[in-house]
């Protein structure tokens, strides 16, 4: 596995090594020990998977306290743009975001340390999106920033006249407001 390093510490990128040939591809979505070797020890519990049209903006979103969560994300179908933004408190890296297209093809994945807010684009006609958690989903410690944060000014690669929001995302407080 490639480990590429995002300039915000701990929101690290992994490539892993596909093997194709005519028949198509294997590659191993998740090796512990690998995974371990590479970002350190994690326990994830929960695996959740969604579908989504060309337009949808699924974000930004992170759960509080003991309910926080690491994520490692990916696409199995369509392309994304990804985003986390580092919300932990007492980082050098504090409101910083960083994003990376995720794709069937590319097979990338991108690991998201529990302090971050995270959302993304879909890019293509539709996409799959899988990911593992560490921690199980609270409703009560819900937590959110707006998309279209103007200070984290994130370009979602998606026309702002085409974005598709849920209701819930259409209204979260800004960065500095939280």
């Amino acid at each position: 596995m490639n480990v590429i390093e995002t300039g915000i510490p701990g929101l690290l990128i992994l490539e892993p090594r596909v093997f194709g040939d005519s028949r198509g591809y294997f590659f191993e979505a998740f090796n512990r020990k690998a995974f371990t070797d590479a970002v350190g020890e994690v326990d994830f519990v929960q695996d959740n998977e969604s579908r989504s049209s060309y337009g949808v903006v699924r974000g930004l979103h992170f759960q509080k306290g003991e309910w926080a969560q690491a994520k490692l994300v990916r696409v199995v179908e369509g392309r994304v743009l990804d985003v986390a933004v580092d919300l932990r408190p007492g980082s050098p890296t504090y409101g910083r975001h960083a994003s990376v297209e995720l794709t069937g093809e590319n097979h990338r994945q991108l690991f998201i340390p529990r302090g971050f807010a995270h959302g993304f684009s879909v890019l293509s006609e539709t996409a799959v999106f899988q990911y593992k958690c560490d921690n199980y989903y609270h409703p009560e410690a819900e937590g959110a920033v707006a998309w279209d944060d103007p200070d984290l000014a994130i370009d979602w690669r998606i026309p702002a006249d085409r974005v598709l929001l849920s209701a819930k995302d259409r209204n979260h407080p800004l960065l500095r407001e939280l």
